[in-house]
């Protein structure tokens, strides 16, 4: 490798490794990087039991098409299983699934903080463990919600909660409670939402929205 400055920094922790990968290069030159990493440099120590890879992407969002190509490069070693795509980024919510009247905040919800509205809010923002955001209506956090999230809180079973990444301590639709994150079965978090049907909790990906709430987007 000629590039003077490392894209890729590989770091072991207590459960597994840590892929740090840098946000300012092209993804075509972080790729080169990662695969030269998994094949030279660091094909020893990678090799074994297995391991847990944690890939932190810094500012960088990437779409689907581009994890499945981190997938592919660091799935060829077969003891490393991906855990996590980790972004600090805040991705924009697609405006078409806004509903009107929408009231928006701004700032973190920090530990030991309440947030209560009535009505649709949306948090530019974080909300940190310990923290909880509750509305009548629906919730949408263009950040992390790591916190607490009770959509609908009158008893309002069509509301939804979506995060632009979705690891909450606990949600709450209406009177029903979710399951916790390590039970809803997908590998990461980025651009979910919660809502009910039949009577219990389900996530999936912010782009299936409208098959649930049709009403969305429009005025």
């Amino acid at each position: 490798m000629t590039a003077t400055k490392h894209h890729v920094t590989i770091k072991g922790v207590k459960d597994g490794l840590v892929f740090v990968l840098d946000d300012t290069c092209r993804l075509t030159d972080l790729l080169e990087e990662l695969q030269h990493k998994l094949e030279k440099t660091h094909h020893k120590i990678l090799s074994g039991p297995l391991i847990r890879v944690y890939v932190k992407l810094g500012k960088r969002v990437i779409n689907e098409a581009e994890q499945e190509q981190i997938r592919e490069l660091i799935g060829q070693h077969g003891n490393l299983i991906i855990q996590s795509f980790e972004t600090s980024a805040s991705p924009a919510l697609p405006p078409e699934i806004l509903p009107s009247g929408i009231k928006v905040i701004t700032g973190i919800v920090r530990s030991g903080q309440t947030v209560t509205h009535e009505g649709n809010v949306m948090l530019l923002g974080d909300v940190n463990p310990g923290g909880s955001i509750l509305s009548t209506g629906d919730i949408f956090v263009m950040g992390s919600l790591r916190g607490m999230a009770h959509a609908g809180t009158q008893g309002d079973e069509k509301a939804i909660i979506a995060a632009s990444y979705m690891r909450p301590t606990q949600l709450r639709i209406a009177g029903i409670f979710s399951r916790p994150p390590d039970e809803w079965g997908i590998d990461e978090a980025l651009m979910e939402f919660a809502y009910i049907q039949n009577a219990r909790m389900e996530i999936d990906k912010i782009y299936h929205i409208q098959r649930i709430r049709p009403d969305l987007g429009k005025g």
